[in-house]
């Protein structure tokens, strides 16, 4: 039988703490230890009852949300799932509560989640349960990104494909910080809601040496340039002569996932071939490791995360189990190994 998840709910709104409180009290393996309405009550209440996870709202009175996220991971490590708004600042807000570490996030729920959006509440519930299992790390002063030396790729040459999950947001930008300006071209699976994707895609741009932004539709994937896939949409790699470019379209959650990571290894599979190589980040469940084993088949060189420096190991150890990927690396050589392979 399944451990119980025992989670505390940190909100300021008394009718979000009694939402959550109801959704995720409707799964029987997870108990809501306690509520708490500001991270004043909170520090207490993660002394006296010891939870698993704790779910955060990003704007609180007294102190918010970022501030409590950034001194709990330094002093007492633990799984802390956001609560995000849907607007710019909510987004911009949550993408740093990740850097910061936390595991995942969700969009803030309506009263709409009790009465037939099943599929919302569900969504919570998993990630509540996947964070309790999350390797956490304390909070240590990060150093730049490795030089990466030029490597004189012309725009042609070679593709990379990457993609994650759980906790591939810091993954992601540790890979991405450490390209050259003349990596080749990149495009990235992330799974996140639409929305959070622009605001992925605009911090990584302001971090790294390469270019990147949100894919769109018929985007070119160019030489120094990295594609981040829209959330709620499929994105796929086509070839056209010598070009290759985005094909971003609405199209069914594949895995339950939009965007989905065996969407764009399937394409690199069909259309780029050898020409490519890829990277399978942290993340749960299996999304990509079918793609991964079609791209290996046909002469991609692939590369998994390995499981001490993932968050989740479930997307990797599913590649893994499939027989798609050639090389299992620690985190900070993904970066160089991909180049190395191009």
């Amino acid at each position: 039988m399944p451990a119980t998840t025992r989670v505390l709910i940190v909100d300021d709104s008394a009718a979000m703490r009694q939402l959550l409180s109801k959704i995720l009290s409707s799964d029987p393996f997870i108990d809501v230890v306690g509520v708490a309405s500001d991270p004043y009550i909170a520090r207490d209440k993660i002394k006296d009852l010891r939870p698993d996870v704790l779910t955060l709202d990003v704007e609180m009175p007294r102190m918010d949300g970022l501030t409590f996220l950034e001194k709990l991971m330094r002093a007492h490590p633990m799984p802390v799932v956001m609560v995000s708004s849907l607007t710019q600042k909510g987004c911009d807000i949550t993408m740093r509560a990740l850097e910061l570490g936390a595991v995942d996030f969700f969009p803030k729920p309506t009263i709409d989640v009790l009465h037939g959006v099943a599929e919302a509440a569900a969504d919570i519930i998993g990630k509540v349960k996947t964070a309790a299992s999350a390797r956490i790390r304390g909070r240590t002063a990060s150093s730049p990104p490795p030089e990466i030396p030029k490597s004189g790729f012309r725009m042609t040459d070679r593709l990379i494909a990457i993609g994650a999950s759980t906790g591939g947001t810091e993954a992601i930008r540790e890979i991405l910080t450490a390209m050259p300006s003349d990596a080749p071209g990149i495009v990235v699976v992330q799974h996140m809601p639409p929305g959070f994707t622009a605001s992925f895609a605009q911090r990584l741009d302001s971090l790294c040496r390469i270019r990147v932004k949100e894919a769109q539709d018929g985007d070119r994937v160019l030489s120094g340039h990295a594609l981040i896939a829209p959330g709620g949409l499929q994105t796929a790699v086509i070839r056209s002569g010598a070009q290759y470019s985005v094909r971003v379209f609405d199209a069914p959650p594949v895995n339950r996932h939009r965007p989905s990571v065996d969407v764009l290894f399937d394409s690199f599979a069909e259309h780029v071939k050898g020409n490519a190589v890829a990277a399978i980040l942290t993340g749960m469940g299996d999304d990509g490791a079918r793609g991964m084993r079609r791209m290996h088949d046909v002469g991609v060189r692939t590369f998994a995360q390995d499981e001490a420096s993932c968050v989740i190991f479930g997307m990797p150890k599913e590649a893994i189990a499939h027989g798609g990927v050639d090389h299992v690396v620690p985190l900070e050589q993904i970066a160089t190994r991909l180049l190395t392979a191009a």
